[in-house]
């Protein structure tokens, strides 16, 4: 994967009240930080920043952070925490974690689906169980996503992350096999005759017995007369 420039500026005044001036001014406040480096008070441009959001998987982004302070300092890292406002949806603060090109990182990839399913065309029902994996590669070895080729399965049929083929120099951080894909046997929907055949033999039962009811009441009137 290709890493992406991303500009940023060197900020001084922390807190709420500088952070709501830069967001005016058409700026994020964002960090840096990493295992070797000491955190950095950023700030980047919201709308170069909605660019790469809307192109790229934030999970998996490789940039390449071009710090700006006198002189340009370029940082690899990738979003660590991307905060935004829960009303308006607009980017609050980023986390960038700057990462050593050297080392196999943990990153979450996006499953894409391909084919056609057999158990689908019969009437089966397609779930999607997992949208991402977690993988483990080195920073440079990053795929945009995983196929998953679903072409073969049949209803009651399932695809588990084991069996998905990876690229080269790509592997699952740990032994695990959990489910991505299944088909599901269509649901059977209850024919509304039968209820209303019981609903038909309800009333017909409770109409006999208040038939039978106004007999009893009937009866010892007809007796007394007779009397």
């Amino acid at each position: 994967m290709d890493q992406i420039d991303l500009k940023a500026q060197i900020r001084k005044a922390t807190g709420k009240g500088p952070a709501r001036v830069l967001r005016r001014e058409g700026r994020i406040p964002a960090v840096l930080y990493g295992p070797k480096t000491d955190s950095m008070m950023l700030s980047i441009d919201f709308k170069e920043f909605k660019q790469i959001v809307k192109k790229t998987n934030i999970g998996s982004v490789l940039l390449n952070l071009q710090i700006q302070n006198g002189k340009t300092l370029s940082r690899p890292a990738m979003i660590k925490e991307l905060q935004t406002d829960p009303v308006t949806g607009t980017f609050v603060h980023v986390d960038f974690y700057e990462i050593d090109m050297q080392r196999k990182i943990n990153v979450s990839v996006p499953v894409v689906i391909r084919g056609k399913s057999a158990g689908v065309e019969e009437g089966g029902l397609l779930q999607i169980v997992r949208r991402e994996i977690e993988l483990f590669c080195l920073p440079t070895a990053i795929p945009e996503s995983i196929e998953v080729d679903i072409s073969d399965l049949t209803i009651g049929d399932s695809i588990h992350v084991q069996e998905i083929t990876l690229p080269a120099e790509v592997e699952l951080p740990e032994e695990i096999d959990f489910t991505v894909v299944t088909v599901l046997a269509p649901k059977v929907e209850e024919e509304p005759v039968e209820e209303e055949e019981l609903e038909e033999g309800e009333e017909a039962a409770e109409e006999e017995g208040a038939e039978g009811e106004a007999a009893a009441e009937e009866t010892p009137a007809e007796e007394t007369k007779q009397e």
